[in-house]
């Protein structure tokens, strides 16, 4: 079904940051910025339907690279703690957008202005998440080097899967996006806007009400909900791997849905169709954005953005 926007229709695009990187050959911050003018065009194309968007973004795979990088020069300079990698990447990946979505409207001689705006996500410091972390990030360590790990610098560990030991990270839910006012007036204003990047930067309040950051994880879907909700977007996107959302994926009797309820596909999501850690998240946030007010919401991947706001693919879910 085909969603009618004007000039004044609002939407967010979550983007996931793995689309950044197509392969372990091709990870360099070149490589990176070809694949982010690869995805802009596409939400060119939404802009030329006539939407305002604001894009958002993940930021695992680009957080790992600055770990490691902190991690190799231990002997010569300091980490980098957590909340300031999420900022740095914020800022990198959000130039890369900027340029490649600015040379695309030159392109098209569409006269918008792209900004990206460094975006904080308040987190509950009482959130269950912080006495039960389970989000592995950086790389993978030997049980011996990741509990001596464990014991100098704190760090929560766990074996990953059988191919090694990780850290592990708190990923509390988001309540609030702290510039959710700027973010408004920015698109309010028709500019293009990036924001809430790898879900927005933890941060808590401390006793006193001022914000401190946190070494957490905030799943960039629920953040980029939340962001759509408050801003009163009109409509949802969630640019995944997959064209459609499937039921019985990678089986032969695999079905893709097209268009479904919310209650369809909370019901599916109880039968134990949808993985955690892979699309279980993103029907969960597409899920709450409809309960919470929003008319639409869309999952497809990023090559086929266009055609799925036109109705001609993904997985379209109403009330």
């Amino acid at each position: 079904m085909m969603y009618k926007s004007d000039k004044h229709s609002v939407a967010v695009v979550a983007v996931g940051g793995n689309s950044l990187i197509q392969d372990d050959k091709h990870q360099s911050v070149a490589d990176q910025y070809k694949a982010a003018c690869n995805t802009m065009v596409h939400i060119a194309d939404m802009v030329e339907e006539g939407f305002t968007v604001v894009v958002t973004h993940g930021n695992g795979p680009q957080v790992g690279f600055i770990l490691l990088r902190s991690e190799l020069s231990r002997a010569q300079i300091h980490p980098v703690p957590l909340d300031s990698c999420g900022a740095d990447t914020q800022g990198a990946i959000g130039y890369n957008f900027q340029m490649a979505l600015g040379n695309e409207f030159k392109k098209r001689g569409i006269k918008k202005d792209v900004v990206t705006v460094v975006t904080q996500s308040l987190v509950d410091k009482n959130d269950p998440s912080f006495q039960n972390p389970t989000k592995p990030i950086g790389q993978f360590y030997s049980e011996a080097v990741a509990k001596e790990r464990q014991a100098k610098e704190g760090w929560n560990i766990m074996e990953d899967a059988g191919r090694g030991w990780r850290r592990v990270v708190p990923s509390p839910l988001p309540l609030e996006i702290i510039e959710e006012s700027a973010i408004k007036t920015l698109v309010g204003s028709g500019f293009i806007v990036v924001a809430v990047g790898g879900g927005g930067i933890p941060v808590i309040r401390n006793e006193d009400g001022f914000l401190e950051g946190v070494a957490a994880v905030i799943d960039k879907d629920y953040a980029s909900c939340l962001l759509a909700t408050r801003i009163r977007s009109d409509l949802f996107v969630i640019s995944t791997a997959v064209e459609k959302v499937y039921l019985n994926f990678g089986k032969p009797d695999q079905k893709p849905l097209e268009n479904v309820t919310v209650a369809e596909l909370s019901k599916y999501q109880a039968e134990g169709h949808f993985k955690p850690g892979s699309m279980l998240p993103k029907i969960k946030a597409v899920v709450k954005f409809i309960k919470d007010g929003g008319k639409q919401a869309i999952i497809t991947n990023p090559e086929n953005l266009a055609r799925a706001v036109k109705g001609k693919a993904g997985t379209h879910v109403f009330p």
